[in-house]
């Protein structure tokens, strides 16, 4: 995709030219990328090759080295970006959800309505009750995390990141750390999601997810987006050779 194909006004996220370093190790060498409105985009590729570190620099939780990334409308590398503001609208969703140990999975959701929004307790806890419950967790509410499956606790962490009333969602392999039994629990959140009309990046490689839900996957290896287009043009006619081999290698292990 080139720079003028990302000209779309309606775009959340863009990305042009994103370049990242660690040290001399080159992680992201040109990435481009847009996302709409309303967009499901699903981000794939082998270990190594960037998808995370890309994700990660969309909210500056990582610095860039050259290009830039807007979310938004807003350049998230520019100084005067208020960038704490621009991440309360921008929903985050880790591998390892991040939830802290010692509070229920309620006060969990609540916590950022609190400590960001300023809102009452009373409120918040209203507020993070109607979010557990979307996602199907309401039984659980006054379980700390250690208490709950891998499964749950994700969920716990997408209702925490769905309180903030986000523009747009990040998920960074949101099931690679769950017991197979326990993804199809969090995929059919996500799917609801994606139906309901939230923006999102996942990075992913649950085929079948991006099949049913995404409207664009990226194929990232060694830091640069080697293809991209609709699921089941990928999946079922891949141009790029390190697409075809990526692709045959998770049939081969699904």
């Amino acid at each position: 995709m080139t720079e003028s194909a990302l000209s779309d006004t309606n775009l959340l996220v863009e990305a042009v030219n994103v370049r990242k370093n660690y040290g001399d190790v080159e992680v992201l060498r040109g990435v481009n990328l847009g996302v709409s409105k309303g967009e499901v985009v699903v981000i794939m590729g082998p270990s190594g090759s960037g998808k995370s570190t890309f994700l990660r620099c969309v909210i500056r939780l990582e610095e860039i080295q050259g290009g830039k990334i807007s979310v938004l409308g807003k350049d998230v590398n520019d100084k005067s970006t208020d960038i704490a503001s621009l991440r309360s609208k921008c929903g985050m969703v880790f591998q390892q959800f991040n939830l802290f140990p010692h509070r229920t999975a309620l006060e969990n959701v609540m916590e950022g309505l609190t400590t960001v929004r300023g809102m009452g307790r009373k409120a918040a806890r209203e507020r993070a009750a109607f979010e557990l419950a979307n996602v199907g967790l309401s039984a659980v509410a006054d379980q700390r995390p250690g208490q709950l499956s891998g499964g749950q606790a994700q969920r716990v962490a997408i209702a925490r990141a769905l309180v903030m009333d986000p523009a747009v969602l990040l998920f960074d392999e949101p099931t690679s750390a769950l017991d197979p039994e326990l993804v199809s629990d969090v995929l059919q959140v996500m799917k609801q999601l994606a139906d309901g009309g939230m923006t999102m990046i996942v990075v992913s490689h649950e085929m079948g997810f991006a099949r049913r839900a995404a409207d664009r996957v990226y194929m990232f290896d060694e830091g640069v987006v080697v293809e991209t287009g609709p699921p089941d043009e990928m999946f079922t006619n891949p141009i790029h050779e390190r697409t075809k081999g990526f692709l045959n290698q998770l049939s081969w292990g699904s």
